[in-house]
C-alpha cells in the first residue's frame, strides 16, 4: 500500500519548511502518526506523539488544563489547541498537530458522533493557532480518517502561512 497523499504533501512540505511536527491524538487512537509514518523519509520531520485516549492523559501528557476539562470536557477547541501547543513542547517539535471529538456511535460530553476539534499550532506562537470545529459523518473508521485528512490539510494551511 502506497503512503496517504496527503500525508507525503505534508511531509515533503515540512522537510521543505525546515520544521518538524509533534502530534497529540485522542478520537484516532495513533492514525495520525501511524499514517504521517507510512510516508519513506517521515523521520526528517516527525518528531512523535502522543496519544490521549482518556481525558486524564491530556493533562499529565499534554499539559492541558485539568480545571479547563473538569469544567468544560475535552471535546471543544481550547483543549484541541491546548494539545497541539503541549505536544510540540514534549516533542520539542516547531508543530504541534491534535485532534478531540466524537468517533461514535455515542454521543460524549454531550456531543454527537462527528464532532471534531483539530488545531495545527507553532510552538512559539500559540496565541496564533487557529482550532477548528468539524461536522464529520459516516461511521467511526470513516470519522477517524476524515479527522486525519482534515487536520492534515489544517497543517498545510499553516506552513503556507509561514512562506
Amino acid at each position: 500500500m502506497s503512503p496517504d497523499p496527503l500525508a507525503a504533501r505534508l511531509i515533503a512540505e515540512l522537510i521543505r519548511a525546515g520544521s518538524t511536527v509533534a502530534t497529540c491524538e485522542s478520537l484516532t487512537g495513533g492514525l495520525v502518526g501511524a499514517t504521517l509514518t507510512e510516508v519513506p523519509g517521515s523521520s526528517a520531520a516527525y518528531r512523535g506523539g502522543l496519544v490521549t485516549y482518556a481525558s486524564d492523559l491530556k493533562t499529565s501528557l499534554a499539559g492541558v488544563d485539568a480545571e479547563w476539562i473538569a469544567q468544560h470536557g475535552v471535546i471543544n477547541a481550547p483543549t484541541a489547541q491546548m494539545m497541539a501547543l503541549g505536544c510540540a513542547r514534549v516533542c520539542d517539535a516547531s508543530i504541534g498537530l491534535a485532534c478531540t471529538g466524537v468517533a461514535g456511535p455515542d454521543p460524549q460530553d454531550g456531543e454527537s458522533a462527528g464532532t471534531v476539534y483539530i488545531c495545527a499550532a507553532l510552538r512559539d506562537r500559540g496565541d496564533q493557532a487557529r482550532p477548528e470545529r468539524l461536522r464529520l459523518s459516516g461511521d467511526r473508521e470513516e470519522i477517524r480518517h476524515q479527522t486525519v485528512a482534515s487536520l492534515f490539510r489544517s497543517a498545510l494551511r499553516l506552513i503556507d502561512r509561514l512562506s
